[in-house]
């Protein structure tokens, strides 16, 4: 009744080079992850501290709240920005989701 089941037979250790091409896939793979995931993320993040760190009063801005606002003042860690004649709001510079050409404010009353 064995002539169903096959006898395992221990294989000879293979050459040594077997061990890099099943390391091939993946380095290959850590690549593509490398070029496409990594290094945007990296890349965008260095444009928004660079942005950050640009602010200045008169900046149309919007926040990470999607509040759109002029920059009133500015400190080390947080800036001013006014949402409406006569209301400001006080919010740290990395909230500040990106910056808006001049003019967007008047362009949308």
């Amino acid at each position: 009744m064995n002539f169903f089941i096959q006898d395992a037979w221990a294989q000879a250790g293979g050459g040594g080079g077997a061990g890099l091409v099943g390391l091939l896939p993946m380095v290959a793979i850590f690549v593509i992850f490398y070029f496409l995931l990594i290094r945007p993320q990296q890349k965008k993040a260095k444009e928004h501290r660079a942005m950050v760190a640009d602010l200045s009063k008169g900046d149309e801005v919007v926040t990470n709240g999607g509040v759109l606002g002029k920059i009133t003042s500015t400190d080390e860690n947080f800036v001013t920005v006014e949402v409406a004649q006569g209301v400001e709001l006080r919010v740290q510079r990395f909230a500040i989701a990106q910056m808006m050409p001049k003019g967007t404010i008047k362009g949308g009353e």
